[in-house]
């Protein structure tokens, strides 16, 4: 009966580690923020983070997985109830995307606001991670219809990154998630095809 209990524990020291890293990870940075801040966070002692990540690198690349997983279920879950046309189903991957960014989850935050390059030691995976998802965004981009001249790339890196910029200039009750997505899927329209 004993070790469930510990196990219970142990997760939910894991969850709070995982949630006070973030938080700190998106108010002073991956640089800024120290394995001893997280502790403190925690009120743990700086040695027992250890116990349950080998490394800043390992603590940052499960805070990136979790954001990425967040943002990733809302975006898969919008496109499999969207409609067929490329447009709307742009749309409603940009309200998902949009939706969980804003809702103050400090874990997709960190997926926009830390950079690959933050973390050397942990680069390679977060940029697989970061792929992984925006490849969603490929393939919704590649199926819309735009002039021949259109470089799909650009056209989607500018979404994201406009997208990505939102909780900076964000204030909440004056636009939502969904009216934000409709403006930014107009404006990108004037590239479709006539």
């Amino acid at each position: 009966m004993s070790a469930p209990a510990q196990t219970l524990r142990s997760d939910n020291r894991r969850e709070l580690i995982l949630e006070s890293a973030a938080e700190l990870f998106v108010r002073h940075g991956y640089g800024g923020t120290s394995m001893r801040d997280i502790a403190k966070a925690t009120g743990m002692l700086s040695g027992s983070l250890y116990y349950h990540f080998a490394s800043k690198e390992a603590l940052l690349l499960s805070v990136f997985e979790e954001g990425v997983r967040l943002l990733s279920d809302a975006v898969d879950h919008a496109l499999a109830t969207s409609p067929d046309d490329p447009w709307e189903r742009l749309q409603a991957a940009a309200q998902a995307h949009l939706s969980v960014l804003l809702d103050g989850s400090h874990f997709a935050q960190v997926v926009v606001r830390v950079l690959p390059g933050d973390a050397p030691g942990a680069q390679a995976e977060l940029i697989a991670l970061r792929d992984q998802y925006e490849a969603r965004f490929h393939t919704v981009v590649d199926a819309l219809p735009l002039t021949p001249d259109t470089d799909r790339s650009v056209l989607r890196l500018m979404l994201l990154g406009a997208m990505n910029h939102t909780p900076v200039w964000f204030q909440p009750g004056r636009a939502t998630p969904a009216q934000l997505a409709r403006h930014f899927i107009r404006n990108l329209r004037g590239t479709a095809a006539p």
